[in-house]
């Protein structure tokens, strides 16, 4: 017959103290980490959605993301178009041996950083909008 292995677990009872963090929770979970059933603070996003606040920073944001995204793909997608049709104009040196399709795409970072510095200038606005909408629903519910 063989011996029987000996146990080697340092913590054989359950809820033992072990030099891992401690099991459970004291505090309540935080914010980020509830369910929907947990959460006990949920908006009405109907009512939200049906506010003119809402509705306006929804335009507000539209106004600003469509035509900007719009520009960015066909400033994007300008380069390997005129660099396909137009080889001539985009070849063309400009200072030394850079070309136009070189300072072209170069310009896009410049490009992209400008419509990212747009964005955070308006994200500024938006913000401030939302903070309107939420302090007046938080007004409305007390």
């Amino acid at each position: 017959m063989a011996p029987t292995p000996r146990n080697t677990d340092e913590t054989p009872d359950t809820g033992a103290a072990t030099d891992v963090a401690p099991l459970g929770r004291t505090n309540p979970k935080p914010a980020h980490e509830q369910t929907a059933d947990e959460d006990i603070d949920v908006a009405d996003w109907d009512r939200v959605a049906a506010l003119e606040e809402f509705k306006a920073l929804l335009a507000a944001k539209r106004r600003f993301i469509v035509p900007a995204t719009i520009f960015f793909i066909v400033y994007y997608f300008a380069l390997p178009a005129l660099v396909g049709y137009a080889p001539e104009l985009m070849g063309r040196k400009v200072v030394g041996v850079v070309n136009l399709a070189y300072l072209f795409a170069l310009s896009q970072f410049f490009v992209a950083w400008l419509l990212a510095w747009l964005y955070m200038r308006a994200a500024g606005r938006f913000d401030a909008l939302a903070r309107r909408i939420v302090d007046r629903f938080n007004a409305e519910r007390r």
